[in-house]
């Protein structure tokens, strides 16, 4: 006991003598000896390991259950792999969250020589978010509401958030950003979860939001290389073909990976799609093609974090591949990390394994290749300070997590990214002394409740989301006793009831506020003025109403291009 408050004593000081000799060097100077310092320990780890240790650090495996079951145990302890990723059924409260990731550690480092997990899942925001708001986390904004505010310090505040409520519960790498563009509004896997269209507007939305999340201590993710968002198939059901030339590749869909290479993310997906002018082997996913995975992503953008793949049990490889050929396909095209996917049992996942050990041992993967790896895996690991973890106090978890400082912030984003389009009859801000009507969808009588509370004498008509020949009547009917009409939308772009609604109302005195889908205005673009908002959350709608009287700002840009007259980027701005 004495001992030890005699060392406790000492350290303080220990650690004040060293931050005073590294004051007394260039910063450069520092960072290269502490570069060297990370480097020696990944060498005398690397120098520790077996080969099939060093193959188990390429895998980012899945284990089944909110609790660390006994087989899931027993796998960890067999195979030393680098990475777990939390799915749907392992996640809950932030304590059992907790408990979870601390059992997967203390297991992992129970091996000899034992390292710790990347601890990963996909918090993107919006759709894909694996841990709820009900379980006591936040709904974070999806990308195009982050990318509608324009302002990188916006997205970097969201990243910061993110890796605030993840860190706190033992993750340590997000598979999020989005990187992938909205190029077809018709993409049936990407749809609203990319930033937007145009890598000038998004680019710097999503290094923003990159560098925001590292500097939280989590491994940022871009997905899914080089493009999943001009695809017209779903990779869960098939493999994808984009044939489109280079020239367009360089210009737009490889753009926002450069911006997210500059802005040092730590780790790119690879997707499950074909793409012929930069690899024309036939029905060669980028996710196995050297071409794509080195020369290009490597050699050619010069990226130098981990590599790793979308989960290789969806359709796109495993109608052609087994697992087990998927595995040693992808280390010899060049990725780092190789995740078997949440369908994919514990014995799929060991014959995996197993299978990139044997084809080092028979010379089909050289040593050397797969060291090159679990080298980029150990010193990220070493950087963002996985490799000196220590248990996290379960109780604590929810104070962690710091839900409720994150209300605001999203409230914030949500506010800013009310887009106004365009505004023909400069109704907006609406004047509350003029007949107004507001038809909005029933289902949500907070609408009418926010935007009366600015005007008590507002007509409001509440219809279905698929509004009837008598809703649609009862519409008409305000309309005509009102100098403008305000009509909500709720995905019009895929509702043909909605559509006809608007478009049997006067376009020249009807304001149309689009609530989720900015591709509503393309079924009734003669509206005389047009709002986007991209989300249903919550403060959304008090933010719309406020936006749409007047009562706050509206300075968001469309991130998407509604044709050749409404380009991405396009934004009136309201003081």
């Amino acid at each position: 006991m004495t001992a030890r408050i005699k060392v406790g004593r000492v350290l303080p000081w220990l650690w004040a003598g060293a931050l005073l000799f590294f004051s007394t060097f260039p910063s450069s100077a520092v960072a290269g000896f502490l570069h060297q310092s990370t480097a020696a320990r990944v060498e005398r780890l690397l120098a520790q390991m077996t080969v099939r240790q060093q193959v188990g650090q390429l895998f980012m495996v899945s284990l089944w259950g909110p609790v660390l079951t006994e087989v899931g145990r027993d796998f960890v302890l067999a195979y030393a792999p680098g990475g777990v990723i939390l799915f749907d059924d392992n996640t809950g409260p932030p304590e059992t969250i907790t408990v979870l990731t601390n059992a997967m550690q203390q297991t992992s480092l129970s091996v000899p020589n034992g390292v710790p997990l990347w601890i990963a899942t996909d918090q993107e925001g919006g759709v894909v978010s694996r841990l709820s708001e009900a379980d006591g986390f936040t709904t974070f904004p999806a990308g195009m509401a982050v990318a509608a505010t324009g302002d990188p310090a916006v997205a970097y505040a969201v990243g910061q958030a993110m890796a605030e409520e993840l860190h706190a519960v033992g993750i340590n790498m997000n598979l999020a950003p989005v990187a992938d563009l909205e190029t077809n509004p018709d993409n049936p896997v990407i749809a609203r979860r990319a930033f937007g269209s145009d890598p000038q507007v998004v680019g710097p939305i999503i290094a923003a939001l990159i560098e925001g999340m590292q500097s939280g201590g989590v491994l940022a993710t871009a997905k899914h290389f080089p493009g999943h968002g001009d695809t017209g198939d779903d990779s869960h059901l098939g493999l994808p073909v984009v044939l489109l030339d280079r020239a367009r590749l360089e210009a737009v869909e490889l753009a926002p990976f450069r911006s997210a290479i500059r802005a040092g993310v730590g780790a790119i997906m690879a997707a499950h799609v074909s793409y012929p002018a930069l690899d024309p082997t036939p029905d060669t996913p980028a996710s196995l093609s050297a071409p794509i995975l080195t020369d290009l992503l490597r050699r050619e953008m010069g990226f130098e974090g981990l590599i790793m793949t979308d989960a290789l049990d969806m359709d796109a490889i495993d109608r052609t591949y087994s697992l087990t050929q998927a595995a040693v396909l992808a280390i010899q095209a060049g990725a780092d990390l190789i995740t078997p996917g949440p369908h994919a049992g514990l014995e799929a996942q060991r014959a995996a394994v197993e299978a990139v050990i044997a084809a080092v041992e028979d010379g089909t993967i050289s040593p050397a290749r797969i060291t090159e790896s679990v080298r980029r895996v150990l010193t990220l690991k070493a950087e963002y300070g996985v490799l000196d973890w220590t248990p996290l106090d379960p109780s604590g978890a929810a104070a962690r997590v710091n839900h409720v400082a994150h209300v605001d912030l999203v409230a914030d984003v949500l506010a800013r990214a009310v887009t106004l389009v365009y505004d023909r009859g400069n109704f907006v801000p609406l004047d509350a002394r003029r007949p107004l009507a507001l038809v909005y969808p029933a289902t949500y009588p907070s609408l009418a409740f926010a935007c009366q509370g600015y005007d008590p004498d507002l007509r409001l008509v509440g219809v279905s989301e698929w509004p009837t020949a008598e809703e649609i009547a009862w519409a008409v009917g305000a309309a005509a006793r009102a100098e403008v009409t305000v009509v909500f939308t709720i995905n019009a772009d895929d509702n043909r009831a909605q559509q006809a609604l608007v478009n049997a109302l006067p376009p020249e005195t009807t304001v149309v506020a689009a609530l989720r889908s900015p591709y509503d205005w393309l079924s009734f673009p003669r509206v005389a003025a047009y709002l986007s908002a991209y989300t249903l959350l919550p403060p959304t709608i008090p933010a719309v109403c406020a936006s749409l009287f007047g009562v706050q700002p509206i300075s968001g840009v469309l991130p998407v291009s509604l044709g050749e007259a409404i380009p991405a980027g396009t934004g009136v701005h309201r003081p």
